[in-house]
Formats: C-alpha cells, sequence, structure tokens
C-alpha cells in the first residue's frame, strides 16, 4: 500500500500546485468551481462516478462514489474553499523550501483533497467510499452541510480531511460553534444641535459587548467573543444603527445549547432606551463529541498508525468542522486525517512534504479496516 501511495506522490504534488496556485475564497464560486472540475477530472481517471450538486451562490458540492467490493460505506470529506482574497495565489504561489510546501490553502484543505483521492487510489478492495467535496466549509458550510447529511447518513465511518495538528495528532473530538449576528436600530440626531433626540446604537453595542464577554467561561469549555462591531459613520451624528458579529463555542452539547440560549438573551437585552434589536444565527456547528463507537475507530486509526511507524495521538481541537455535521448524526468520525500542516489561514499555511506518504497511507488503510470493524462502530 505504501509503495502505491508513494508511486503516486509525484501526481499528488502536480495537482497540488495547480490548486494552491488558484484562488478560490469561499465567496469565489468561478475559483472554487475550477477546483472542483481540477479534482473532478483526477476522481474520473481513477474510476469514481461523480454527482454536482449547483448552487447559485456558493461553489458547486461534488458528490463522489467508488465501491471496492467490500463490505461497509466510508465518507470522506474536504472542502475545496480558502478563507484567502482573489489576487492572494499571484502574490504568495506554491513553492517548495527544502521539505516544507508554502501557499494558500495547501493544507487547509488541498493536501487532504488530495489524500482522499490517493488513499483510495491505492487500494484493490475496500468499502463504498463517498467523498463529499465541499465549496463552503470556511464560512460555516451554509449550502453543502445539508448534502452532508443526507449523503453520509447510515455509514459506517465518517473521515474528515483537515490536516493532521503541526505535532502529528489526529482529532476526535471539536467544539460546537454558533456565529451570531445582532443587529441594533436606534434613531439618528445632531450630536451637537439636538442630541436628545437621537437614540444611539453605538451605545447599546458597546454595553452589550461587554456584558456578551463577561459570559465567557461562566460554563466549562465555553467561550464567547465579539469578534467584529460595525456602527455609526461620522462624529457629529447619533449612531443609528450597529451591529455585532458573535462567535460562541462549546465542547459539550448541554451546554452548548445552554450558553447559546443566554447569550442570545444577553444580546437581546435593550440598555439603551428606544433600540430595537434582532438577533440571526449565521452559522451553527453542533459539538464532536467523543462516543464509544467514535473511541473504537480512534483506537483502530492509532493502531493501524502505529503499525506503520507513525508518531500521533488523537486530540480535541476548538475550531469546528463538517465532522460535527456527521458526528452529530451519529456517525463514528475522525478528523484531521490529511497531512501534517499548520498556520491555517496565515501567509505563512505550510505542508510537511514528508507527512504526504505515511498519512496518506495510513488514511487508506483505515478505510480498508472499516470492512473489519463494523460491529465495533454500532457500539
Amino acid at each position: 500500500m505504501t509503495e502505491a501511495v508513494q508511486a503516486r506522490r509525484p501526481m499528488f504534488l502536480a495537482d497540488l500546485q495547480q490548486l494552491v496556485d488558484l484562488d478560490c475564497g469561499s465567496y469565489d464560486k468561478a475559483g472554487v468551481d475550477v477546483a472542483g472540475r481540477i479534482v473532478e477530472a483526477r476522481l474520473l481517471s481513477d474510476g469514481w462516478a461523480i454527482e454536482r450538486l449547483p448552487h447559485g451562490v456558493y461553489g458547486d458540492t461534488l458528490v463522489a462514489t467508488i465501491d471496492g467490493g467490500a463490505p461497509g460505506h466510508v465518507v470522506l470529506m474536504a472542502h475545496l474553499d480558502t478563507v484567502f482574497e482573489k489576487g492572494t495565489a499571484a502574490e504568495r504561489p506554491f513553492r517548495i523550501e527544502g521539505d516544507v510546501a508554502y501557499g494558500p490553502g495547501v493544507t487547509d484543505c488541498k493536501a487532504g483533497v488530495l489524500a482522499g483521492v490517493n488513499a483510495v487510489a491505492a487500494l484493490t478492495s475496500f468499502p463504498r467510499v463517498t467523498f463529499l467535496l465541499t465549496p463552503d466549509e470556511e464560512i460555516g458550510s451554509p449550502s453543502s452541510r445539508g448534502h452532508i447529511a443526507s449523503y453520509a447518513a447510515g455509514a459506517d465511518a465518517a473521515f474528515c480531511l483537515e490536516c493532521a495538528r503541526a505535532n502529528g495528532d489526529i482529532v476526535k473530538a471539536r467544539k460546537g460553534v454558533v456565529d451570531l449576528v445582532v443587529d441594533i436600530q436606534g434613531r439618528a440626531a445632531h450630536a451637537g444641535v439636538e442630541p436628545e433626540k437621537g437614540i444611539n446604537a453605538a451605545l447599546d453595542a458597546a454595553l452589550t459587548t461587554v456584558a456578551l464577554q463577561e459570559l465567557g467561561g461562566r460554563w466549562p469549555g465555553v467561550t464567547v467573543n465579539v469578534g467584529v462591531i460595525h456602527a455609526g459613520s461620522r462624529p457629529n451624528i447619533i449612531c443609528p444603527s450597529a451591529r455585532l458579529e458573535i462567535d460562541v463555542r462549546a465542547v459539550e452539547l448541554a451546554t452548548f445549547e445552554t450558553a447559546v440560549a443566554e447569550v442570545e438573551r444577553v444580546a437581546l437585552e435593550v440598555r439603551v432606551p428606544g433600540v430595537t434589536k434582532t438577533a440571526t444565527r449565521s452559522a451553527s456547528h453542533a459539538p464532536m463529541e467523543p462516543t464509544a463507537a467514535g473511541e473504537a475507530l480512534v483506537a483502530t486509526a492509532l493502531k493501524i498508525a502505529a503499525e506503520l511507524g507513525i508518531s500521533t495521538a488523537a486530540c480535541a481541537t476548538g475550531g469546528a468542522a463538517d465532522a460535527n455535521t456527521t458526528s452529530s448524526l451519529g456517525i463514528p468520525t475522525i478528523d484531521g486525517l490529511g497531512p501534517v500542516g499548520g498556520n491555517d489561514h496565515a501567509p505563512t499555511e505550510y505542508l510537511d512534504l514528508s507527512s504526504i506518504v505515511p498519512r496518506t497511507t495510513l488514511l487508506a488503510a483505515l478505510i480498508a479496516s472499516v470492512s473489519e470493524i463494523r460491529p465495533t462502530l454500532s457500539i
């Protein structure tokens, strides 16, 4: 198996350069769709069947399927979009220094996409595989989450191909997250002539921000962050409108739901008489919590890694991903099964090239193992 993965390494690197040198931010539908066509061409050449699920705003979701003849059903997930704006690929294109590759999305998640492609290609017998390539994971998967839930239903296991942590760990748990947008409407007035006629939305936003930040840590593992504040246009106008963008995260579903409800209550409390307020959830992922079946799957992954001479462990992380969706469906799920990399979302994002072959081999062996360990995954 390792030899088969090694033989495709030059192809992996050529495909990786092509993908990294392409702008495909979440809101760049054209760019994301080009990335999808590049991956689609490779999958078709390997014998996959492809279904393209179009969307008018975001890129298309690709659903690739292949059956290796062994019992079981495995779901792979990776995303085609990045967080970077148009022009980033030209500013800092794919480059290799020593055994490290750099470029926008090289680790998050373009190497993971190709790990999935090449892992299955290295196998001769394996369960049915559904590979979900999503266009909008970086903004909470608004168009693709329903597709994930539909096509993953009933699967024996799900593997999310975000990169392994910088220390090589895979991911067994993720925090849940809700992005909450609060709009505050006040009333404009001249700040010097008749300020008493105004209703200051900026003041309400400021007081609300203080109250929201105090909620962080009230429950174990819960964080609350007001990350964006929009308010006002000129200092001589009483601010008529404001907007808060809030990030809420929690480790456990019970505290997650409690915390989100309290954040919404506090956010909507009127602190400046006369303002009106609305709250909207712009993105939401339930926590990816450890389960008995999930732990059995993790144990198998760590056993295979040890047999391959790979040093790794399973960790929890604060970020959310499409793995949260499959986990919430009750499907045993592991994340961080792409190659090793780090500095995601930053200009210094990198991929450890020495990890491509061993980590892709680990993924291939894990996919094949599902046929044998299926009884332990229905705990």
